[in-house]
This record gives structure tokens, sequence and C-alpha cells, in this order.
């Protein structure tokens, strides 16, 4: 039986409590409502907001260190936070959930070109944006709406020179740390 992370503040090295601000920062920013999530889970970069719809899993948003941890009481919250936790133990785990998707066409199509991305690899955002189509701000852009981070692993997109952004910023905290954090747990940095 696999023990659930307690602490979140420490994950390979890299203290997380010291750079994670104990909650929301930025001026003009909707409040986190920490009652909207269905369940928040702890894990080795910090409490993960979960979110569910009709049997999917429909969001997952990384929270400030102080997020009051709540259990989950379903049996498919009950299969992500498990699966997250087989992810954090061994990088090499594959996500099976299920989940939906709700977004632009083009949104769908970059993260559908995420999904793909395996375990140790990084594609740059202009390799994407040639795929689908597009371009690569607009790629990055759709990479910062991600609702499933970690499952849809936009941590393994990159710029040209460097590791471009992670999380557009989301409930106003620079997350690129989580992405540097998500990669060396993956071997690639």
């Amino acid at each position: 039986m696999k023990t659930r992370v307690s602490s979140p503040a420490f994950f390979f090295g890299y203290d997380m409590a010291s750079s994670m601000p104990p909650g929301p920062v930025m001026p003009n920013m909707h409040p986190i409502v920490y009652a909207e999530y269905h369940a928040i889970v702890a894990s080795p970069i910090g409490p993960l907001g979960l979110m569910e719809g009709v049997d999917t899993l429909q969001l997952i948003d990384f929270l400030p260190a102080d997020a009051p941890l709540r259990a989950p009481t379903s049996p498919l919250l009950r299969e992500v936070a498990r699966q997250l936790d087989a992810y954090f133990a061994d990088p090499g785990f594959r996500f099976d959930l299920p989940y939906r998707l709700q977004g632009t066409p083009h949104q769908i199509a970059v993260w559908q070109q995420i999904a793909a991305i395996r375990v140790g690899d990084i594609v740059r955002y202009s390799e994407i944006a040639w795929r689908v189509g597009s371009v690569p701000r607009a790629v990055g852009t759709a990479c910062g709406r991600n609702p499933l981070p970690v499952i849809i692993p936009c941590h393994r997109v990159v710029a040209v020179n460097g590791l471009g952004g992670f999380n557009a910023n989301r409930n106003g905290v620079d997350w690129l740390p989580l992405k540097r954090i998500l990669l060396k747990h993956e071997g690639v940095l």
C-alpha cells in the first residue's frame, strides 16, 4: 500500500514553501474559491484542486501551498488521486482516466498533441504550431489554458530558447518552478 505524501512543501530537493506565495497575490485576480473544488489533494508539488463532471475528470489546478486539503469522496476522484500518486512515485506511469476537454477547436487540437508527448521527451511550441496549423504564441496560450496539467503534460512543451511559460500564471502565481520540477522528475533536466 502506498502512503500519500503528507507534506507537499519539498519535492526532489526543491523547497516549494520558500518560492510559493501563501495564496493569491496579484491585484485584479479573482480569488480562489476552494469550495468549488470537489477535492483538494496533497502532492509533492503542492495541493492540487480537482473537479469532475459526470464520470469524467474536468479540471486539475495547481493551488497555493496553504490550500486546505479535502479528501476525494467519489470513486473517480479517488482514482485520480491514486494515479497522481503513482506518477509522482514513478514518472513512467501512464495515466488511464476518463476526462472531457472543453475548449476551442484550436485548444483541443493543441491538447491532443500534448497528450501524445512521451515521458522524457520535450516538444517545442513551434513544432506543435506547425502540426496544428497555428503559431507558437497561440500554442503557448492553449498550453496555459490546459485544464488537466500533469495528465496532459504541458510541462513537456518548451520554447526554442528556454522553457517558455507554464500554467499562464493561473491564480496569480508564477508556476514556472513547477515546470522545472516536473521535467527534473521525468529526467529531462
